[in-house]
Order: C-alpha cells, then sequence, then structure tokens
C-alpha cells in the first residue's frame, strides 16, 4: 500500500517562512541566484536562525511525540534542490523531523498544495500566497519581522486569529467598506441569527481542533486559540454564533472595536496570528508571529 497524507493535519511552508534567511535572500536579490546558490551550500553544516514560523511547527510536530503520526510538515519552496540541502540540515540540527519538501528553482510552488492535501501554506513570497488563496488554500505572507520566541510556554499551541475575510467570509466587511459603521452594525444586527459564510481559515482552524481531539492527553501540548476582532458589540454576536453554529469553540475572544491589536496580542502570545489587513499585521508582528492573509475586499481594493 502507498503512503498517503489522510487524517493528517498537513503544513506547507517556504525556507524562509521556517528560517531566517534574510540574509541569504538580499545575497539572491543584489547577485542572482547562482551566488545565493553557492552561499548556501557553503553554510550546509551552519544550522539557519529559526524564522516567523518556526515556533508553530516546532509545536505542531509535538503532536507526534508519542509515535503516532498526526502532523506533517512539507517544506514547499522556491529555492533550487541544491540550497535545500541546507533546510533539511538546519531542521535536523534544529531537531524537527521534516521527511518532504519539494523544490522549484523559481517555478511557483502552491501547485504542489493539492496533492499534498495541505490545509495551510505559509510563505514570504505574496504572489505564491494569492495563488494558494485562489486555489482555495489557507494562506498567508509571513511577516519576516514577526518577533519570533519559541520558547515561550512549551506546552501550549497558541493560535489567533482574525475574523471577516479569515475566519469567517468578507460580506460584513463589504457593508462596513462601503457604508461605513452604523450600515454595518444594522446589517449585523438585522442578520445576527444567520451565521456568516466560511472564510479561507476556517478548515485550519477546524483541522486544528480535530487534531486535539485525536491526540486527546497523549502528547503534552495544548492547543489555545483566539478570534482578534476589530468587531464590537452589537455586531459580536454574530460571530459567535457563527462559531457556535460550526461546533467549533475558542479559548479567547477579543472584541477591540479598532483598537490596536498589537498590545492585546503581545499579552496572549501567539505562536501565530492571522489577519487580512496589513496595518494590524504590522502591529501584531511586534508581539509575535503574523501572516497576512491577502483575503476579501480590503486587499483587493489595494490591488
Amino acid at each position: 500500500m502507498g503512503v498517503n497524507l489522510d487524517n493528517k493535519l498537513v503544513v506547507a511552508l517556504s525556507s524562509r517562512a521556517l528560517f531566517d534567511f534574510e540574509a541569504e535572500n538580499r545575497v539572491f536579490d543584489e547577485q542572482g541566484d547562482h551566488a545565493y546558490e553557492a552561499l548556501q551550500l557553503e553554510r550546509t553544516q551552519v544550522p539557519a536562525k529559526p524564522g516567523v514560523a518556526f515556533p508553530l511547527v516546532k509545536k505542531l510536530l509535538a503532536f507526534n511525540d508519542d509515535g503516532e503520526h498526526r502532523v506533517e510538515v512539507v517544506i514547499l519552496s522556491r529555492n533550487d534542490p541544491v540550497s535545500g540541502l541546507r533546510v533539511f540540515h538546519s531542521a535536523k540540527m534544529q531537531g524537527l523531523n521534516l521527511e518532504r519538501g519539494v523544490f522549484t528553482k523559481g517555478a511557483p510552488p502552491f501547485r504542489y498544495l493539492r496533492p499534498l492535501g495541505a490545509h495551510l501554506f505559509l510563505s514570504a513570497n505574496p504572489e505564491d500566497v494569492q495563488g494558494a488563496l485562489d486555489s482555495s488554500f489557507p494562506a498567508a505572507r509571513v511577516f519576516s519581522a514577526s518577533v519570533v520566541d519559541a520558547a515561550r510556554h512549551p506546552n501550549e499551541l497558541r493560535i489567533a486569529f482574525d475574523g471577516d475575510a479569515v475566519l469567517f467570509s468578507d460580506e460584513a466587511e463589504q457593508i462596513f467598506q462601503a457604508d461605513g459603521l452604523d450600515a454595518f452594525q444594522a446589517h449585523e444586527a438585522k442578520h445576527v441569527a444567520r451565521p456568516l459564510p466560511p472564510g479561507p481559515f476556517k478548515p485550519l482552524l477546524e483541522a486544528l481542533h480535530r487534531l486535539q481531539r485525536a491526540a486527546g492527553e497523549a502528547v503534552p501540548v495544548r492547543l489555545r486559540t483566539a478570534l482578534v476582532t476589530a468587531r464590537s458589540a452589537p455586531a459580536h454576536e454574530r460571530a459567535i454564533r457563527t462559531l457556535m453554529q460550526w461546533g467549533i469553540e475558542v479559548d479567547e475572544a477579543m472584541f477591540l472595536g479598532g483598537l490596536q491589536k498589537g498590545p492585546f496580542l503581545r499579552e496572549f502570545e501567539p505562536d501565530f496570528f492571522f489577519d487580512d489587513q496589513l496595518a494590524h499585521c504590522e502591529s501584531a508582528a511586534l508581539a509575535g508571529p503574523t501572516g497576512h492573509v491577502a483575503a476579501g475586499v480590503v486587499n483587493l481594493r489595494r490591488a
């Protein structure tokens, strides 16, 4: 019987999402791919520093610590195969058990998400992230300047999500952008009993909760989730009722009414936070690993 990744949480990410290759990437930008490849080959045995997604990956892989294969992490990178040697060496030296990778030497790698059955794609390349989102995969562009602390709360995996255009569709956000706050509040009050349509990251939240249920008490890591949204009362009610209708619980919910999210996330200390608005991502990156979800009307207008 062939190997498959059915019934596993599959995370695909670029080498720059997992490791801090920003200095090497500057060599690529300034001197080209041959200089980049030579530098990575020269540094094959030098472990790369943790990147934005390192804490997330480290804790997800801990769900396999009892010997049960529940999580698969795959490198999906525009790097050349030679540079991929350093990625795998760095993973081994950092204690990450990675077995699979696809290196495309500049070609778009997101087309391999479908055969992987990926639940999440993280990359520093905005075109690859957009391609993944357009193909209906949860995906985010990592903020390379995010604060990264892989040592904090070692037995808890903390993930925070924005609501509209991330967990939920941007149906309500479109009202807000077109007609303002009063129209948005009135629309949400009128439709409070009607669940919001799902957004691009609902499948990931569902998969994370399935992972926690499957692991039970067998592994020491516990999942803690948060909804961090600019919504305020009374529009908060529809968001809560939507999660209830989906049968999904979050541990914390922050209805901030337009306040900056960074200070609140600094207290939550996420291993990753997903938001569709760049201003919120910039604030959040000061608190922890952050990814921009280029979905919804806000990003369509920017494009």
